[in-house]
């Protein structure tokens, strides 16, 4: 300590001065909150999201009336309806209107195909696209998500719950777990809506949604060959090859009717030819989406008239009508597959959440404005809660009806509104016209909607950019193409995990040096044309890990103090036995007098990586070189001033910037060589 006093007489006002001086700071700093007090602010923001004004609110107002303005926040923040709804215009409801019609007819058709993919009755569907959508008009903040069934998620409830009930030999028991399902869908996607725990679909990564999304589209498409193909046997399965067996069968014993594939191949074609001319010419946006209903009325029409059913051609028959139905009673919370149906749930929670937000925060970047995840989380799980309620199954925001509703011009979520009034004027008066809608016109509506669910280009970026995200990809499209969709997403999900652990046990280390006539340190290996560097005996490097704990403490030690052997063997190498860095007076010099640690990079430490710290210290005092440490994070230096590391080390080797500690370092080794 007297030396660093006599070199801060010495060097008043210069950098290495300064640079003690604001180590001074950061050793007295005062510690950080507990994590009680975190814990409490956090909760309070969660349930109250109150904005700062009101809580450092300084006028005279009284309690009750600050207490008014906080409900009415609340409120708002709860039903963003409460809050938009005094700026809407009714020049507004014109394009709504004209969107919601245009949405609906895209719906209508999707729906009731995405029922017959989840093995539900074809009422069920509509009734998805009526209870929803209303509940997320109240509650959501995207302007543009179209709110109804999903292919994706119809799948994960036929192959899941299939295996827990054969919906082919008891229908109204696996109708039941599909609604018990969809209530703790909607209960996760509330829970982590309220506790702000949105973090958690994050571990199903980009590329993890990309091999999903591939292998999941070939599988509902292969799917679709039963009704494409008029087949009366076909299995539960999912597998490319469950799948492709059942269908080699089914042509090997005949029991396939051409004419089921004429109709579905012929729409097929017209479905995907508008498509193509929206694309192309974008005024006729509502051309594609007219599509598939116009497809609906032309295909049950030509079999009415011509009785097609009694020559083999597959139809919807059975269609029950009238507004959705109270289901509440059927939800079975005692029965021996509460587990499976709960675990279930989560998938399902997690799936439809991510698909869903990042459809909404894609277009709401396109027009602008900021969508709340959260928010979100908490208007789907309600959503889905009151779904179940009334015979609804799991719905979401889908891309394809997000894609139209934009298109069409919306302004608001008023658009579902209209489109769930369409539905429901449809449930209430149409149903018994659809009793000749052919299976395989709802095949190829699906059909027609998966090429936007396979992302070949997106997944040739990944391939490009990071191979071990690539190998997440593919893990999930295999996954879910030859295994099972719950394996699909076990295997990208534990990738994506084993790829953190594995960089946060064996962080890089690397030798830093400073750009010129800056106080900026870089890694000299990323910028080799740094002409200042450190002078030799000062050895400046950073570790680039969140935390240094007991997963990689011992690691990040041992390739330091390997490091720091490899820097002094090159050194030695470079340098002559006569050289006057070598000896000085009959003593021989250490060619590495300081090793600066640089930990900008680490957010936490636990007692292990303290322990590590204090013996790296020791193993270094031991060679005749002083650890020097670079600004350690608030959180990071009151750990170590409680374990008495900072102690053991020194508060003068504490600095606040790797520029600072180099800077002293050098005025250090310059007194030591002057006396």
């Amino acid at each position: 300590m007297e030396m660093q006093q006599m070199i801060m007489d010495g060097t008043e006002g210069s950098r290495g001065g300064g640079g003690l001086e604001r180590g001074r700071w950061l050793v007295r700093s005062p510690n950080p909150p507990s994590p009680w007090q975190a814990l409490h602010g956090y909760v309070r923001k969660a349930v109250w999201n109150c904005s700062t004004s009101l809580q450092n609110d300084n006028d005279k107002s009284s309690s009750k009336c600050r207490w008014k303005s906080m409900a009415v926040v609340f409120l708002q923040g709860l039903f963003p309806i409460l809050k938009w709804g005094k700026t809407y215009k009714l020049a507004m409801l014109k394009s709504d209107v004209m969107a919601g019609f245009t949405l609906a007819s895209l719906c209508i058709p999707q729906s009731i195909g995405y029922a017959n993919l989840a093995n539900l009755d074809p009422q069920y569907g509509l009734y998805a696209s009526v209870v929803p959508p209303l509940i997320y008009a109240v509650m959501g903040s995207s302007r543009e998500l179209a709110i109804g069934p999903v292919a994706v998620v119809s799948l994960l409830l036929s192959a899941m719950v299939s295996k827990l009930v054969d919906p082919s030999l008891d229908s109204a028991g696996y109708t039941r777990l599909v609604l018990t399902v969809t209530f703790f869908t909607g209960l996760f996607q509330a829970i982590f809506g309220l506790f702000r725990l949105g973090f958690l679909i994050d571990f199903l990564s980009h590329a993890a949604i990309v091999g999903f999304m591939g292998g999941a589209a070939i599988v509902i498409g292969l799917q679709q060959l039963k009704g494409l193909l008029g087949l009366d046997h076909f299995t539960t399965n999912t597998d490319v090859v469950s799948v492709l067996a059942a269908v080699a069968k089914g042509l090997s014993h005949k029991e396939w009717y051409p004419m089921n594939f004429a109709i579905g191949g012929s729409f097929l074609l017209f479905i995907l030819a508008t498509r193509f001319l929206g694309k192309k010419h974008r005024k006729f946006f509502w051309f594609p989406a007219m599509a598939p209903l116009f497809s609906v009325i032309i295909s049950t029409v030509i079999v009415y008239l011509t009785r097609a059913d009694r020559h083999g051609v597959k139809i919807v028959k059975h269609f029950k009508g009238g507004l959705n139905p109270i289901s509440i009673h059927q939800l079975n919370f005692g029965g021996e597959f509460i587990g499976e149906t709960a675990k279930i749930g989560l998938i399902c929670a997690l799936i439809a959440l991510t698909e869903a937000i990042a459809v909404g925060r894609s277009f709401a970047a396109m027009k602008g404005y900021h969508l709340d995840g959260n928010k979100e989380m908490v208007a789907m799980g309600f959503m889905n809660v009151v779904g179940s309620f009334t015979s609804c199954y799991t719905a979401t925001g889908s891309f394809s009806r997000t894609a139209v509703n934009y298109s069409a011009g919306c302004e608001t979520v008023v658009s579902n509104i209209v489109m769930a009034v369409t539905v429901l004027i449809t449930l209430l008066l149409f149903t018994k016209l659809m009793y000749f809608t052919p299976l395989a016109i709802l095949a190829s509506i699906i059909l027609s909607a998966l090429p936007g669910l396979i992302d070949v280009h997106e997944a040739y970026n990944i391939w490009k950019v990071d191979k071990l995200d690539f190998l997440v990809c593919i893990a999930a499209f295999f996954g879910v193409l030859f295994g099972s969709v719950e394996i699909g997403l076990l295997l990208a999900v534990g990738i994506s995990l084993g790829k953190i652990i594995v960089r946060s046990i064996k962080p890089s280390i690397e030798e830093v040096g400073r750009l010129p006539e800056t106080d900026i340190f870089c890694n000299i290996q990323q910028y080799p044309q740094l002409a200042t560097k450190p002078p030799p005996p000062i050895l400046p490097i950073r570790v680039n890990s969140a935390a240094i704990c007991f997963a990689n403490a011992n690691f990040i030690t041992q390739r330091i103090v390997s490091f720091l052997s490899q820097r002094i063997s090159a050194m030695e190498e470079e340098l002559p036995s006569s050289s006057p860095l070598d000896v000085d007076n009959g003593r021989r010099r250490r060619i590495i007098a300081m090793l600066i640690l640089d930990i900008t990079c680490v957010m936490d430490v636990d007692m292990s990586g303290l322990h590590a710290m204090e013996e790296l210290h020791k193993d270094l005092k031991s060679r005749g070189v002083q650890l020097v440490v670079a600004n350690p994070r608030w959180e990071v230096m009151t750990k170590m001033k409680a374990a008495k590391v900072v102690d053991k080390i020194g508060p003068e080797w504490f600095f606040v910037s790797v520029a600072d500690a180099v800077d002293f370092a050098s005025l250090t080794l310059k007194f030591n060589n002057s006396c």
